[in-house]
């Protein structure tokens, strides 16, 4: 699960950073608090490849995929965008449990099939 989700967050890492190049643009915003709240999410996103797999990673993660949701009433693709990688999110979740899953029984079946060394 980790490596998908921590994927699916790299890539919402450069997907902030084009869209605060882009909310640059707009004359109502300051470049300073573009990059603040950018740089902000950005962090977050790298932090939480280290934090997937702790005790609320994943709750943290959904939050941050509200907020990228949201960040579409600042740039209006990122509707577009966010709802896509809410759908990854999802989806690295949902498999990545199912592959874990599917590790630990073939780690299980492979440690009771092998004979005991004493």
């Amino acid at each position: 699960m980790r490596t998908l989700c921590a994927s699916t967050l790299i890539g919402e890492f450069f997907v902030i950073g084009f869209a605060g190049l882009v909310a640059m643009k707009d004359p109502d915003l300051s470049m300073g608090t573009v990059w603040t709240v950018s740089g902000i999410a950005m962090f977050l996103c790298l932090l939480l490849c280290g934090l997937v797999t702790r005790p609320g990673g994943i709750a943290l993660g959904w939050a941050l995929q509200a907020v990228l949701i949201a960040s579409g009433f600042v740039i209006p693709t990122m509707f577009v965008l966010g709802a896509a990688f809410a759908a990854l999110w999802w989806a690295s979740v949902h498999y990545g449990r199912q592959i874990d899953e599917a590790k630990a029984r073939f780690a299980a079946q492979a440690e009771a099939s092998t004979p005991d060394a004493a």
